[in-house]
């Protein structure tokens, strides 16, 4: 499990279905505050989960790339945590310089994402454990400035990544994000029935804890979460007693 926060204007926002500006302060069972430093040390300390999706909606809309450094950089420096971050960048020494400045991989969106040269390009540039891509969807279709990569469905593009040495995906349905739909398990399931290699993260939707269990058994790696978190739905017990069973232990009573 992975938590995320979605930043806009230095807070943390609630997404929902990609309606960004639509998008209010965080209101959260964890925390009091809608402050991304104080939410994060709470997905710590109160879930024990310490890797954390940071989304700067403000650089992923353009509106500015430096806005949240400061910020970023804090969240970098909380002690247990690392911060998996989507400023929009879309080469190789825009993901370079968050590595440097602290960030334990950097992604690259589809959404931000210039030309099919760029995705085979970055890759090539920075160590594979440091990057992430994500594959960004709306209403089943890939959002891109590349015209080529939006006009791929999920599976071709999912090729054209694992040819590009791509190792580890999320695919993101915004249209599912914050509304407690459910994620694309059949999507999960075909991509990796048809490649095995790749690590697929799945992002959007997730609202109950059973829904854990069949993205595994799908076949992704990992989930991004919020709204799930945010309301409780899955709580602390929950995740103890998933990594107890993933111990081979007793959940706790």
């Amino acid at each position: 499990m992975i938590p995320v926060i979605d930043l806009l204007d230095d807070q943390a926002v609630h997404a929902v279905k990609g309606e960004r500006n639509q998008y209010r302060p965080v209101q959260s069972v964890l925390c009091s505050t809608p402050d991304p430093a104080a939410l994060a040390t709470a997905f710590r300390d109160r879930l024990m989960l310490r890797e954390i999706y940071i989304a700067d909606l403000d650089a992923i809309q353009g509106f500015s790339r430096t806005r949240h450094q400061p910020l970023i950089q804090k969240l970098c420096a909380i002690e247990g945590i690392h911060i998996i971050l989507d400023a929009g960048v879309s080469a190789a020494v825009d993901a370079q310089a968050w590595i440097e400045l602290g960030v334990q991989q950097a992604v690259i969106g589809s959404e931000t994402l210039n030309s099919v040269e760029d995705l085979h390009a970055i890759p090539a540039r920075i160590q594979q454990n440091r990057l992430v891509f994500s594959l960004d969807l709306k209403n089943g279709k890939i959002l891109s400035r590349c015209r080529l990569l939006a006009a791929m469905t999920p599976i071709e593009a999912l090729k054209q990544l694992q040819l590009a040495g791509w190792q580890e995906i999320i695919l993101l349905d915004l249209n599912r994000v914050g509304s407690g739909e459910g994620a694309d398990a059949a999507l999960v399931a075909e991509a990796r029935c048809r490649f095995p290699d790749l690590r697929l993260l799945i992002g959007g939707g997730v609202a109950r804890p059973e829904e854990l269990a069949e993205l595994n058994f799908a076949g992704a790696a990992g989930v991004l979460l919020a709204t799930a978190l945010h309301n409780g739905s899955i709580d602390a017990r929950y995740i103890a007693g998933l990594r107890a069973e993933e111990r081979g232990q007793s959940p706790p009573a």
